[in-house]
């Protein structure tokens, strides 16, 4: 979960992480901050992010996504 509030923290710095639960209802991730963070997500993890995965519930708070990525790497 670290390394997680390390990479959004570079992608929306100025956001308590721990208390946000909306990201992207609040406009704090958008599309383009959403392909960034997908892209350092799975270098970071070694996970594979599809499409399918990429949707706003996945991408709500360092919890979902969190969660998503855990979730990902027990499919491997």
């Amino acid at each position: 979960m670290e390394k997680l509030l390390e990479i959004l923290h570079e992608i929306v710095p100025d956001v308590d992480l721990e208390k946000e639960k909306e990201l992207v209802e609040h406009g704090l991730l958008d599309s383009l901050s959403i392909v960034m963070l997908v892209s350092d997500l799975e270098d970071a993890y070694d996970v594979s992010i599809t499409p399918v995965d990429i949707v706003p519930e996945n991408f709500q708070s360092a919890e979902t996504i969190f969660s998503m990525i855990t979730r990902l790497q027990n499919e491997k």
